[in-house]
């Protein structure tokens, strides 16, 4: 027996633990290679994380809602005396070079080189290339989530041939009795191999499936090839479970068993005197949103200005523009993150960052453009998407990259290059109908605009009381980095942007 340990990668982005939400398969199961084993949490999104190895599940390292570090074991597989699997212990510190630097989950780089030029190798191995979280690699190298392979005949088209899987010369005629075994020992292989895991990218999609007690790898996809959306596990939860249990099929999973009803409180609190309904650990993403807001809280002294804007000219400037082509007319989020962008150019130190040295002395790290990161709000928590090089796209641009990460993000699937890396944050908490707020800096930034609501107020114009669509521009900054006058002249610069778009977009 030849067990190997692939332990948890390197995520990237400077990530050290990540918390393990579901396994994906159990002791004893088959495997393989690039397969899906468990899916896990870190603090930029949830992902699947595949397996570097072919065999059978020799032990699982770690318990749903465990928390995992870098470099620390994450699963066993027994390999037996396979050729060819690919031999690393994982992508963490303690496995060599890192996930972030190979963009591997255990696969071996000498393999990886010269798997191309082995047309020998076997179809569980061919796969062991760079191996994205996620994923997963097909042979040869190429990008995308790895595919059954067809079937096909053997090379001469001999039934013996397909049966075994060999490449071997042409076998002699086989008469009916012998196709006949041939034919049942294929059937009886297929019906015996490992279902490969099913075609589900959004991890609240599988969490869905798993609150309403449905198996997933039975559920039937209607998106682009097979990929399994909310509407099919709604569907299939509503659907054949009830009559094929009245079939008298015994429920093979205790998932079928109706949702128990909420637990009766077990405890009373001794400060309030209330039953306690539920404890709910302080995990995953919304640990790391506590542990960043803390951090910016302790470290940063921030200061706030704010100022309220007249946004009508915007307001019909986007009207317009609407009526023209309202396929490729900008949002209003996206004219005022040009309108930001524009400002930054003029005030940079508004999107730097402080970097503390190892003597304990701190600089100011100033960028070669900006990477414009804005708030979204999911079924995860709150996430912060950013566009990268913003500085380069125009309205347009910026407002098809807002659609697509925003999306991405809802959706569950946008990953560490999507979620980190921001130089300056722009926040809409006028969505929520919310006026203003005094927003907390995203970590390690300098700086975050808020955007209220945008409603019917009075507004003196030319002297004359007048109706007007106004909304209220918040800036919180980071003091040690600049001064009021500098966010004022930031903020001043951006509210009249706002006020007059027509004059600015001219110069930019």
């Amino acid at each position: 027996m030849t067990v190997k340990t692939f332990t948890l990668p390197d995520l990237g982005e400077g990530l050290t633990e990540a918390e393990l939400v579901s396994w994906l398969v159990q002791v004893g199961d088959t495997v393989a290679v690039d397969q899906p084993i468990a899916e896990v949490e870190t603090a930029k999104s949830a992902v699947e994380v595949p397996c570097p190895f072919a065999g059978t599940v020799h032990r699982l390292h770690g318990a749903s809602g465990q928390t995992l570090d870098v470099g620390a074991p994450l699963i066993s597989v027994d390999t037996g005396d396979r050729a060819g699997t690919p031999a690393p212990q994982g992508g963490g510190p303690k496995g060599g070079q890192s996930y972030r630097e190979e963009e591997r989950a255990g696969a071996d780089p000498a393999a990886a080189a010269g798997g191309s030029g082995n047309p020998g190798a076997s179809g569980d191995d061919a796969g062991s290339g760079s191996v994205l979280i996620g994923y997963g690699t097909p042979a040869g190298g190429t990008a995308g989530r790895r595919r059954r392979p067809k079937r096909t005949g053997s090379p001469t088209g001999s039934p013996a041939g397909a049966a075994a899987g060999t490449g071997s010369p042409q076998a002699p005629e086989l008469t009916a009795a012998q196709a006949a075994r041939a034919a049942g020992a294929a059937h009886d292989a297929m019906a015996s191999a490992p279902r490969l895991a099913p075609t589900v990218v959004s991890p609240i999609v599988r969490k869905l499936a798993k609150d309403r007690g449905v198996d997933i790898s039975t559920v039937r996809g209607s998106g682009p090839g097979g990929l399994i959306l909310r509407r099919d596990v709604v569907g299939a939860a509503a659907g054949p479970t009830a009559p094929a249990a009245q079939e008298g099929a015994a429920p093979s999973s205790s998932l079928l068993a109706p949702e128990p009803s909420a637990p009766e409180p077990s405890a009373v609190d001794a400060r309030t005197g209330l039953g306690v309904a539920e404890r709910l650990p302080v995990a995953g993403i919304r640990k790391v949103i506590g542990q960043a807001m803390t951090r910016s809280r302790t470290e940063i002294p921030e200061a706030t200005v704010w100022v309220d804007v007249d946004a009508t000219r915007l307001v019909e400037l986007r009207a317009e523009l609407k009526a023209q082509d309202p396929a490729t007319a900008p949002g209003l989020m996206a004219l005022i993150a040009r309108f930001v962008l524009a400002g930054l150019a003029r005030h940079p130190e508004l999107a730097t960052r402080i970097e503390t040295l190892e003597d304990g002395s701190q600089e100011i790290v100033r960028f070669d453009g900006v990477n414009l990161g804005f708030a979204a709000q999911t079924d995860r928590g709150l996430v912060v998407p950013n566009i990268r090089n913003a500085h380069t796209l125009s309205a347009r641009g910026l407002d098809a990259e807002l659609r697509r990460l925003t999306e991405l993000a809802r959706s569950g699937r946008a990953g560490p290059a999507e979620l980190s890396g921001s130089t300056f944050t722009l926040n809409n908490y006028g969505v929520f109908g919310t006026d203003g707020a005094a927003a907390i800096i995203n970590h390690p930034e300098v700086a975050i605009l808020g955007i209220g609501r945008i409603i019917d107020r009075p507004w003196v114009v030319d002297g004359q009381l007048a109706v007007r669509k106004v909304t209220q521009l918040s800036l919180a900054f980071d003091h040690r980095v600049c001064d009021g006058g500098a966010a004022g002249g930031f903020l001043r610069m951006v509210a009249d942007a706002v006020e007059n778009p027509v004059s600015v977009l001219a110069d930019l």
